[in-house]
């Protein structure tokens, strides 16, 4: 790292912390502290929106939703996924996820895109993929019984742009009623069809 002869009281705080920024991004790049370097690891999980009522009118359409609780206390609500297991593809995984977190079995419909994104946990940097699928339900009982899930919900596809926590699942959503608005193209159209 280059050391620069002015200083520290020469350089201003906004110039310290994106020099700091800076070489936090290097790798081992330290900051004089004894913290040993952070792993990094790739972990990839699979997961849906489950909808109950396709082909049906699109007002009486439900996702099945998760909602976990966070450090905080905090309800947020989301979309169930989880890690692909050894042999799975995506699709299987996703399916496996909603039955085990909402207790609604799932077909995967079309691919909704993935997410991705990076967190820190138990002295891990991870970067995280997500793949996401439109799915239609073929049954079940809604369930809270996965120890991860505090809650489960049906909720209106006209209501998730409020309920689901994190905007990027709520682009989703919003692609998932795209794919279901094409599906239908006579019902988009309206009933004028003779």
């Amino acid at each position: 790292m280059c050391i620069l002869s002015t200083t520290i009281d020469e350089v201003s705080a906004a110039e310290r912390a994106n020099r700091n920024r800076r070489s936090s991004r290097r790798r081992g790049a330290g900051t004089g502290s004894a913290t040993p370097h952070m792993r990094t690891v790739r972990e990839t999980s699979a997961g849906g929106l489950v909808v109950d009522g396709l082909g049906g009118p699109r007002d009486k359409l439900c996702a099945a939703l998760i909602g976990r609780t966070d450090r905080r206390g905090r309800l947020l609500w989301s979309l169930p996924k989880g890690h692909i297991e050894q042999g799975e593809t995506a699709e299987q995984t996703a399916m496996r996820e909603v039955a085990e977190e909402t207790g609604i079995r799932g077909a995967v419909v079309a691919s909704l895109g993935s997410i991705d994104y990076w967190f820190v946990t138990e002295g891990r940097r991870v970067h995280k993929t997500v793949h996401h699928y439109l799915m239609r339900s073929l049954g079940g009982e809604l369930s809270d019984a996965d120890i991860e899930v505090t809650e489960v919900a049906w909720v209106p596809l006209s209501e998730l742009d409020s309920r689901l926590a994190y905007a990027d699942e709520r682009k989703l959503a919003e692609i998932a009623g795209q794919l279901i608005a094409e599906m239908e193209p006579t019902r988009a159209g309206g009933s004028d069809a003779e």
